[in-house]
């Protein structure tokens, strides 16, 4: 199977865009999560909608607005209501946690590759075979 992020940008149109992505794939949709970081001493946050393979295929979609929405326990937005909003509509819990900053990484593929790898191992994505 791969595993591969698709990155849209940070504004409200993109936003907009990842929740059309999610309602329009409920029946594929298998995870609704907001990652927590900081980047130059502000706190924002990613939001990211995983969906499950198609029937016929080995490719799972990660779409991610990355680092662009300020983390709603600080500063409250309209953004990540909107998100909250779609997920609870949907069924979904919001997984939430904190993770590094991609700023860290020499590259946004090894950031990803990072992604990937925790959310494997907290068994969000399955690990390959």
């Amino acid at each position: 199977m791969i595993q591969r992020f698709i990155e849209l940008g940070e504004g409200y149109s993109d936003i907009y865009e990842l929740i059309e992505i999610a309602k329009r794939n409920s029946d594929r949709l298998k995870h609704m999560m907001v990652l927590h970081t900081t980047i130059n001493d502000k706190a924002m946050s990613s939001l990211i909608v995983i969906l499950n393979p198609p029937a016929e295929g080995k490719f799972q979609p990660i779409y991610i607005c990355r680092e662009g929405v300020p983390n709603h326990e600080i500063k409250p937005n309209k953004r990540f209501q909107l998100f909250a909003e779609t997920a609870k509509e949907l069924d979904k819990e919001l997984i939430q946690f904190n993770v590094k900053p991609s700023t860290l990484f020499s590259e946004k593929d090894l950031y990803f590759q990072h992604l990937i790898a925790i959310f494997r191992l907290n068994h969000y994505l399955p690990a390959l075979t």
